[in-house]
Parts: C-alpha cells; sequence; structure tokens
C-alpha cells in the first residue's frame, strides 16, 4: 500500500521516521512519500517533498512573515497527493497545516489518519470538530488525552508513546570526558535566538563547560553569534540522548526534548518564552495558560512539577543560574525526581507504540 506523511518539525520527523519502520514491518510493500526530515528520509529510503526546516513556523509573528509560503506550500502539497493517490494520508501533529489537509483529503476521498494529536486539550478547542469531521482516527500518545478525548466522537486509540522505544535502542556513547551542562535550545532559530542569550549568561555564572545539542535543521553558524569566544562552550550535532544522557543537569526548552530528558533521566529545568504578540495572543486570546497547569509534557503526564518551569519573564540569566546550582548540589532534589521519571516511565508504556499504530492503521485501511 501506498503511505504519505507529512510532519512540519523535527519531533514529527522522529515520530515518523519510527512510523514507517513500524509500517514497512507490517507492510513488507509498503510505498512512502513525505514530507518531513531527515529521520523520515532514512526509514523510508527516499527523500522529502519538501524538508521540514522549509516549513517550521512558532508563534503568530513567524506564521505572518512566512504566510506566503505557507499557502505555497498547501497548494504544492493538495496536488501532490492527488497526483501520487495515496491509500492513506498520515497527519503526524503540525496543526495549522494539517487540519487543513485532512479536509482537503476528507473530501477527495482520501482516508486520513492523525498520529500525534493537536493539543486541543491545551488550547482551541474548535479543533475537535474538523478532528470528529475529517479523521477517519486519531493516534494518541499521552495517557492523560485519552479522558480528554473519551465523549467528543473522535475515533481514537491510545498506542503508547514511541520515546520510549527510541531511547531504549540508543547506542550510548559518552560525549565528553569533563563534567558539563547539556543546553537543549530548540529546533527552530526564533527558539534559539531567545533561548541562547540568556544560557550563555547563566553559563558564564555557573562557570561550568556546556555542551549545545545541535538541532538537525541548523548549522554552526545558528549558534556562534551566542557561544561567541567562550571556550567552555561546545555545539555538537547528531548526539542529542549521548548529550543528556551524561549530563549533570540539562536546560530544556519545552517540548518533546523536555520528555525525552525525563525518559533519559536527567535531572533538568524547562525554559521557554517568546515574542511579546505570541506571549499575548496564546496568553490573553487563546487563553493557554488558563487550561493548562504545567507547558512540559512530563509534568502534564504527573500533573506535578516534576521540574521547575521557566516561563517568559521567568525566564531569566539569575534564576537559570540558580535552578541549575539547585539541580547540581541538591541530591534529594535530584532523587526525587528521578522517583517521577521511573513513574512517568510506567505511565508512558513500553516500547512499541510506532509497530502498534502501524498496525492499526492496516487494519482500518482494509476493505
Amino acid at each position: 500500500m501506498r503511505y504519505y506523511l507529512i510532519a512540519g518539525e523535527a519531533s514529527g520527523d522522529l515520530h515518523g521516521g519510527n512510523l514507517i519502520k513500524g509500517l514497512k514491518t507490517v507492510d513488507p510493500c509498503a510505498e512512502f512519500r513525505f514530507w518531513g526530515g531527515d529521520m523520515m528520509a532514512s526509514a523510508s529510503l527516499a527523500s522529502p517533498v519538501v524538508h521540514y526546516r522549509d516549513c517550521a513556523v512558532m508563534g503568530i509573528t513567524d506564521v505572518l512573515h512566512k504566510a506566503p509560503d505557507l499557502l505555497g506550500n498547501l497548494k504544492k502539497c493538495k496536488q501532490d497527493i492527488v497526483r501520487w493517490k495515496p491509500d492513506a494520508v498520515i497527519l503526524i501533529d503540525y496543526p495549522g497545516f494539517n487540519l487543513k489537509i485532512a479536509q482537503f483529503c476528507h473530501d477527495e476521498g482520501f482516508k486520513v489518519f492523525y498520529y500525534i494529536a493537536p493539543k486541543t486539550w491545551a488550547s482551541r478547542e474548535g479543533r475537535n470538530a474538523k478532528l470528529k469531521a475529517y479523521v477517519d482516527k486519531l493516534y494518541l500518545i499521552f495517557p492523560f488525552e485519552v479522558p480528554y478525548f473519551t465523549g467528543k466522537g473522535i475515533p481514537f486509540e491510545y498506542v503508547g508513546n514511541p520515546l520510549v522505544e527510541e531511547i531504549d535502542s540508543h547506542n550510548w556513547s559518552c560525549p565528553s570526558e569533563e563534567p558539563y551542562i547539556a543546553v537543549l535550545p530548540g529546533s527552530r532559530k526564533g527558539e534559539i535566538s531567545r533561548m541562547m542569550p540568556v544560557c550563555m549568561e547563566a553559563a558564564d555564572e555557573l562557570g561550568m563547560n556546556v555542551l549545545i545539542a545541535g538541532a538537525p535543521s541548523m548549522t554552526e553558524q545558528d549558534y556562534a553569534p551566542f557561544i561567541g569566544s567562550r571556550s567552555n562552550v561546545k555545539v555538537l550535532f547528531q548526539r542529542t540522548y549521548d548529550i543528556i544522557k551524561y549530563a549533570r543537569a540539562a536546560v530544556v526548552n519545552s517540548g518533546t526534548a523536555s520528555l525525552e530528558a525525563a525518559l533519559i533521566g536527567t535531572p533538568q529545568v524547562v525554559c521557554w518564552s517568546a515574542s511579546s504578540l505570541t506571549w499575548f495572543v496564546g496568553k490573553y486570546v487563546l487563553q493557554v495558560l488558563e487550561h493548562v497547569k504545567y507547558i512540559s509534557l512530563a509534568n502534564l503526564c504527573l500533573d506535578k512539577p516534576i521540574f521547575k518551569e521557566l516561563i517568559q519573564n521567568g525566564f531569566n540569566a539569575p534564576a537559570l543560574a540558580a535552578e541549575v546550582r539547585y539541580l547540581l548540589e541538591d541530591q534529594g532534589r535530584r532523587s526525587a525526581m528521578q522517583e517521577d521519571y521511573s513513574r512517568l516511565r510506567e505511565m508512558l508504556g513500553g516500547g512499541g507504540a510506532s509497530l502498534k499504530a502501524a498496525r492499526s492503521m492496516i487494519e482500518e485501511i482494509k476493505p
């Protein structure tokens, strides 16, 4: 069968790559066409129609700036799907783009699956009506999503979290002989530009070595202006899990990386900030922070602050340095965090999420 997958960012590329492996296991003759990145390309042995680095956006200002490109991509994607005639279109997160594709594909008679549900439990609940109308089946990866989507009229299945299998299959290798702090400043330029100055100022105060996990869609030049002449700061690419694993502590931009750090077991502090316009729209218009207690997936899963979240104005160098120092020096705090991490792992289940989702999708496609 033929599968058309669409992912618009690094985390979606990771999940898409694992899902492709699962689909190939169940359907050895599977053909793939996709929007995504290097992980999906490696799994499918094909090149993306469009790489996610050319369509990733974050925040209102980024959307406004890239609006013409996004509209062009929508048109290109719709035309490509119609030409290729897949047996199923699999949408991976990235709701601003993918919900529009879902409506188009539904109207055109294509089978539509949504893998990694839009975070309607946090904001924009109106999107649930679109999921109900245009998606044949929704695949959930977080246990707290199950009670939320129950009763919404959207066919769904909880398959477990694919990060568990990804992390458990990793071949570990320490990236440094010296103790260090890990910094994961995000996968988009906007995130990096807001995270790096504060992280570097905090690193100066702490006086420790820092390893930055370079995003796959970035280059050293994207980090160099923020690092400057600091000899204790280095960027490494394609070593993210190793960097997290062997760090004394991690400073993580909110997102998939925070959950990865929790599953790996590294003490962390989560940081997040946005442009003034994005912050205003998110808090006062979409009321995101009114619907959820936390911005980190691990904290949401356990419904408690496993680790501290430094948000917007609370994300500053003195506060960050103080929290990292606390994580380094307070063994009780580290032990308590490790216990919560163990509970989180149990909650997210064992491996096999991608294969479970693949089997379910193929059963749905069969006449």
